[in-house]
């Protein structure tokens, strides 16, 4: 796998019918025909794994084929994080490996939802109280990219299928629909991944690198520890 080095464990798998419900198009779909691959718990060797379990801490990938659904790019399904026991919700940060990727971000409260643009290379974190999808805006190129979250938590989906989706879609044109589940939602703010507010001064990648640094990666766990940083990302 490009960007990968060492042995992988079987993908879950998210279907097209998995995807039905957050789909623009319900109907653009049917059947169990693979859309994107999930490697979850994956580690270059023992002590890498056995230093992330000892502290909660996963690291996974995803690979995201090129795809046009019926005229909306191709996407993850969306999804929210709970809150820790100090009442800060977990963050998490993502590195594109391979291809580009759109990562769109929306506050709980919906008052605020993000674009965040990232190439090879690039680090993205996800604050506390924002839900997120992942979408691959080429018609011919593979996105795969890492990510590293606490174990601590089930990620929350409900929201997102209920409302089918996330508060836009994005068309292989490039335009922004919103989604009329929503009964309103703010403008989209675009961000190019290299002007994201803070995130040098709290990560740098390559994302894997960080395996063993406590001090970079506890703010996966402890989130309220990185307030500023938090603050400085909206």
């Amino acid at each position: 796998m490009q960007g990968w080095e060492g042995e992988l464990p079987p993908p879950s798998v998210r279907t097209l019918a998995d995807m039905k419900s957050v789909l623009q198009d319900p109907t653009c779909v049917a059947g169990e025909e693979p859309l994107y691959f999930m490697y979850r718990d994956v580690a270059r060797s023992g002590a890498d794994r056995q230093w992330l379990r000892e502290r909660n801490l996963r690291y996974d990938l995803t690979v995201i084929p090129p795809r046009d659904l019926c005229g909306e790019w191709v996407k993850t399904k969306g999804h929210y994080h709970p809150e820790n026991a100090a009442g800060v919700g977990y963050p998490e940060v993502y590195e594109v490996l391979a291809g580009r990727a759109h990562y769109l971000l929306q506050a709980r409260v919906l008052d605020d939802i993000i674009l965040i643009a990232a190439e090879a290379g690039d680090l993205v974190v996800m604050p506390p109280g924002y839900g997120h999808i992942t979408i691959n805006p080429t018609p011919d190129q593979t996105l795969v990219m890492a990510n590293i979250v606490s174990c601590a938590f089930e990620s929350e989906y409900r929201e997102y299928e209920s409302l089918h989706g996330a508060a836009y879609y994005e068309q292989v044109n490039g335009d922004l629909v919103k989604n009329p589940h929503y009964p309103r939602v703010p403008p989209v703010r675009r961000i190019r991944q290299g002007s994201q507010a803070g995130a040098g001064r709290i990560l740098d990648g390559p994302l894997y690198s960080l395996i063993g640094n406590e001090k970079a990666l506890g703010f996966l766990n402890r989130p309220e520890e990185a307030a500023a940083f938090f603050t400085a990302l909206r």
